[in-house]
């Protein structure tokens, strides 16, 4: 049907001559064929896949925030830390709210308690805060217990909690002996969701132990909650705050209004204290999706690498096919087929390829993205969506948009084979005697693409997404490939003459490349693309590599680490305190012991919450100075008398446009008027993409009167042994009635080892990517020889007739494939370090706003450029030998 609407004003003995002519070429080279839809298909399945895993995973983290938050028609909240609970009654007592619903949300860690405890047969301790207090000498955990699950505590009014937030109402298990109705109220009891009770492998009735600081605190599961998203746990609110001391304090307030009323109205009556903001789990979600939202952009980008290659591969394939049917469209131009009609045969056969591929890879793309979140759980790397296990959302909208990029994909491949069989000039063709000299092409067109590029990459990022500079890369690609002819001429002149006067093959091979080059556009144009992708790709993981392994350098001068915390969103549950670090400070083998405090601030209500670390800060040339504890990008400007100092990322200049020498206004203390900081300088931060600061700890401890720590710094003696210290520091917890088996320790190469190899994971599907580029331009290079061999086959008959022979001819083909393809690793070289600068300098500080070095692998890219020349060579020897295995006899005599 597609063939037969390429030619619809044909008469009807030649439109059934065209369409045996398509049905045979359709049925006897589908192999051929098939390979380009095999590209199309990858394309296609790698971007839709990733789009459904990303767009699943935020749509699963969408419904989990508003299990959560219910519904609430906003939330009040501290910018870091805690709210007082005295602003409760505040808002509660407003006309324009219905319901005030104070909460507690921590993050913590539990586990299974697999013995019975020893407190009676319901399980009933006199009170929370004893647990908080107890020793585990005085209340140990009876038996093995199960590895520790990430858990999310929820702490809420049960009385209240209903209307807003159904699906965290406890379902009280009371057919079970012990739970009854009083139970919803109990300190010690807690309910958990269906996939909390699934990892920790406990029911109703059974005991689990919650993480709190360096203790193990003991809680009955009484029921269950709805929630979904991650491991949920829910308690009563008095029992959270006494389980995790905070007393007197509150997560934030989920607030319903009456009918009518207005938020923006209750937010002008309450006139909330300084450091309180007020926002919605709409907010939340979008906060999040805007973090995630250049991750996302940048792996669809990458994913479609393939479909862009792909292309090239579809020009390839059908350059060789209406090569081999020159004769065939000459013949259907005698009939009456015109040029046009010969471009739209071809445009045609070039859709059905990127429609096949298309499907297919939309079907393939939904089976990997299942499979992706079934093994990954939607991260992919990225850490955006932590503990949550979406199901797949597929999308028509989004299979239609991906299905249509491979089509034109496919037939942006198949336009320059559809104007050669436009062109073809049938007496010629008839005759044997190949194209007809191609006309000059505008050499103003690569180097004017080129230009346009450089100067996209000067434009801002539009939306916090680098379009512009994807628009440069393309800009980049293509005007490189459109310079391939001129290129080529220009280089192979270059070459010494007189070595080519004393070797005819050799001569035979330079000086056809160099004058016949404008076939080197089809010859190396895949090679240079996707060569050049390979390049830009192994830079820029190269740069990044790199970096972090300088940064990681600066960022981890001690011997020995310490946390109780696997992360900031632990920071409130799991904190030490300044004793316990006086007391490790005080142990042999310790000659300096630093704590950090992480803690989260918000800045703007439409950006996601910084990371506040406070450390000591010192000056001069100290160990703690600025410059050899945090990799600054700049000098440090002197301080300002009166102003707090602090130290921002590289994120905070482009989000906050907090540069050295201006002011940053700090909401530390809900109800304080916000302190006022100078900015001394910029640090670099590869951990933290939403942007973090560093502030004195004296400074932080005096403006929060906070003094918790959550990660431990140790500079030990020469001859402290490490495993000596850590059994010093566990045994010097106990004494103080703590957990000490809570500690987590890390030496620096232990950290660095596991950030890199983490690195190395999420960044291999890069290198797959650049293996699948180059067996494409690989390809290209066989497809584009053995289309201007089939054309060649009088040219090497009479060079038989002259006496060459078959392994001289051969040598001649092999030359040529030498000569163009050694011109495009050039090229390609060349063009891919030009990529990769913009992916370094602009895409990498436009979407996650990080810098990095540009470093060059050069033993790595020779070896590239090398293997790609080698492989060339051999497959254009391997594409020559069938039109050089012809009788030459018959090939020069071949006529009409």
């Amino acid at each position: 049907m597609l063939l037969e609407a390429g030619a619809p004003r044909l008469s009807s003995p030649v439109g059934r001559l065209l369409r045996t002519f398509s049905w045979q070429e359709l049925r006897h080279h589908g192999l051929r064929h098939s390979t380009a839809v095999l590209v199309v298909l990858l394309g296609v399945a790698l971007a839709f896949a990733v789009h459904l895993i990303n767009a699943s995973a935020l749509s699963e983290f969408s419904a989990a925030v508003r299990s959560v938050n219910g519904q609430a028609d906003l939330s009040l909240r501290a910018a870091r830390g805690l709210l007082d609970e005295t602003l409760y009654p505040t808002v509660a007592q407003r006309p324009e709210v219905a319901i005030t619903n104070p909460v507690i949300e921590l993050q913590t860690q539990a586990r299974r308690v697999t013995a019975p405890r020893r407190d009676g047969p319901a399980g009933v301790r006199a009170g929370g805060a004893s647990a908080v207090n107890a020793s585990p000498a005085s209340q140990p955990l009876a038996g093995p217990a199960s590895p520790p699950v990430a858990l999310r505590v929820l702490g809420l009014d049960p009385l209240v909690a209903g209307p807003l937030t159904p699906l965290l109402v406890p379902r009280l298990a009371t057919e079970v002996p012990g739970i009854d109705r009083l139970n919803l109220f109990a300190p010690d009891s807690i309910s958990l969701n269906a996939v909390a009770q699934r990892q920790l492998g406990v029911q109703a009735g059974d005991a689990i132990a919650l993480q709190a600081g360096l203790r193990w605190v003991t809680l009955r599961v009484v029921g269950t909650v709805s929630a979904g998203g991650g491991p949920v746990g829910v308690m009563d609110l008095a029992g959270a705050q006494d389980t995790f001391g905070l007393h007197g304090q509150l997560s934030r307030l989920d607030v319903q209004l009456q009918g009518g009323a207005q938020p923006e109205a209750l937010l002008k009556a309450l006139a909330l204290p300084p450091g309180v903001i007020a926002d919605s789990a709409d907010a939340a979600t979008q906060r999040v999706s805007n973090v995630s939202r250049a991750y996302r952009v940048n792996l669809t980008v990458l994913a479609l690498v393939a479909l862009f290659t792909g292309a090239f591969l579809v020009f390839s394939i059908l350059a060789l096919s209406v090569a081999k049917r020159q004769q065939q469209f000459a013949l259907l131009g005698v009939l009456g087929l015109s040029g046009r009609e010969r471009l739209q045969l071809v445009l045609w056969e070039s859709a059905a390829i990127g429609l096949l591929g298309s499907v297919l890879g939309l079907a393939v793309g939904t089976g990997l993205a299942a499979t992706a979140l079934k093994l990954l759980a939607g991260d992919l790397g990225g850490g955006y969506f932590p503990g949550i296990a979406p199901s797949l959302q597929w999308s028509p909208s989004a299979a239609l948009l991906y299905g249509a990029l491979g089509v034109v994909a496919a037939i942006v491949g198949g336009l320059l084979p559809a104007r050669a069989a436009q062109q073809l000039a049938p007496a010629r063709a008839l005759k044997g005697l190949g194209d007809a000299p191609a006309g000059r092409a505008q050499q103003w067109v690569g180097p004017l693409l080129l230009m346009v590029g450089v100067g996209l990459t000067q434009l801002p990022a539009v939306g916090g997404l680098p379009l512009f500079a994807y628009l440069a890369v393309v800009a980049l690609l293509v005007g490189g490939i459109a310079c391939v002819p001129s290129a080529v001429g220009a280089l192979l002149s270059l070459w010494p003459r007189a070595p080519l006067a004393r070797h005819a093959a050799l001569m035979l091979s330079v000086e056809r490349a160099r004058r016949m080059r404008h076939t080197a556009t089809v010859a190396t144009a895949g090679v240079v693309a996707s060569l050049s992708l390979s390049v830009a790709l192994t830079v820029m993981v190269t740069s990044f590599r790199g970096s972090v392994t300088q940064w990681l350098d600066v960022v981890l001068p001690a011997d020995l680490y310490a946390r109780t915390a696997k992360s900031s969103s632990g920071a409130e549950a799991m904190h030490l305190d300044h004793r316990f670090l006086n007391a490790i400070a005080a142990l042999p083998g310790v000659q300096r012991a630093t704590g950090i405090r992480v803690s989260s601030l918000s800045l703007r209500p439409d950006q996601p919450a910084v990371a506040l670390l406070a450390r000591p800060i010192g000056e001069g040339t100290g160990d703690d100075a600025p410059g050899r504890s945090l990799p600054l990008v700049s000098d440090a400007i002197p301080a300002r008398p009166g102003f707090v100092s602090i130290y921002v990322s590289e994120a905070m200049v482009d989000l906050y446009d907090a540069r050295p020498g201006t002011t940053l206004q700090l909401p530390l203390q809900a109800g304080q008027p916000p302190v006022t900081a100078w900015v001394r300088a910029v640090w670099r931060d590869y951990a933290r993409q939403q942007g973090a600061i560093v502030i004195g700890e004296a400074d932080y401890q005096r403006l929060t009167g906070d003094t918790g720590l959550n990660d431990l710094a140790l500079h030990l003696a020469p001859e402290a042994r490490t495993a000596d210290l850590q059994a010093a520091i566990r045994a010097t917890a106990a004494a103080q009635g703590l957990d000490g088996a809570l500690l987590e320790f890390a030496e620096p190469r232990e950290i660095r080892q596991t950030t890199l190899r983490i690195f190395d994971r999420s960044f291999a599907v890069t290198y797959w990517l650049q293996a699948v580029a180059i067996g494409i331009g690989l390809f290209g290079v066989a497809a584009s020889f053995s289309a201007q061999v089939l054309a060649r086959r009088k040219e090497f008959g009479l060079l038989g007739h002259l006496g060459f022979t078959r392994r001289q001819i051969l040598g001649i083909v092999a030359g040529e494939g030498a000569a163009l393809t050694s011109v495009g690793a050039l090229l390609g070289l060349a063009l891919g370090i030009a990529v990769s600068m913009v992916l370094v300098h602009v895409v990498n500080p436009q979407s996650f706003h990080w810098t990095m070095d540009l470093l060059l692998p050069w033993p790595r890219l020779a070896a590239l450029c090398a293997s790609v020349v080698v492989a060339g060579t051999l497959t254009a020897l391997v594409a020559g030998r069938t039109a050089v295995g012809r009788d030459a006899v018959l090939a020069v005599k071949e006529d009409w």
